[in-house]
């Protein structure tokens, strides 16, 4: 099969195909199976982007990863209360708190820069059905 460019799915499919038979070979041409190689991941990564994980959502997978809670947050993030704003989206992060969580937990910078997830509402139901009962019983005077 002569190497091209892949632009369909066909083509997509058929690469793969012949990606899987070059390696069932006893002794496959690594140099024809890596370019093969570098075709098929050209093309999924064009057509099946991976979007970077939410900042917060990293953080909380390298803790589980590495065993730890958000307390051990502290030398990143500074106080009790920054970790608690952070993650829960009260707080944006800092290039401090960046630079420290990519420098001790290996967490990408690039991920750590992204825009945040939008926090959850603010807006409680009690608090809305507080608010609009007073408005619709005006205070006699």
């Amino acid at each position: 099969m002569k190497p091209k460019v892949l632009k369909t799915d066909r083509d997509y499919k058929s690469a793969l195909t012949y990606v899987e038979r070059l390696m069932e070979q006893s002794s496959p041409d690594e140099a024809e199976l890596e370019l093969w190689s570098l075709l098929v991941e050209t093309y999924e990564e064009s057509r099946f982007p991976i979007a970077a994980p939410d900042p917060i959502e990293a953080i909380r997978f390298r803790l589980e990863q590495a065993g730890l809670q958000t307390a051990d947050l502290l030398p990143y993030l500074q106080s009790k209360s920054k970790i608690s704003e952070v993650m829960n989206r009260k707080r944006p992060l800092s290039l401090a708190m960046i630079r420290a969580l990519h420098d001790g937990l290996k967490i990408p910078a690039a991920v750590l820069v992204q825009e945040s997830a939008a926090p959850p509402s603010q807006t409680h139901p009690t608090n809305f059905r507080r608010k609009t009962h007073r408005r619709n019983h005006p205070v006699a005077a």
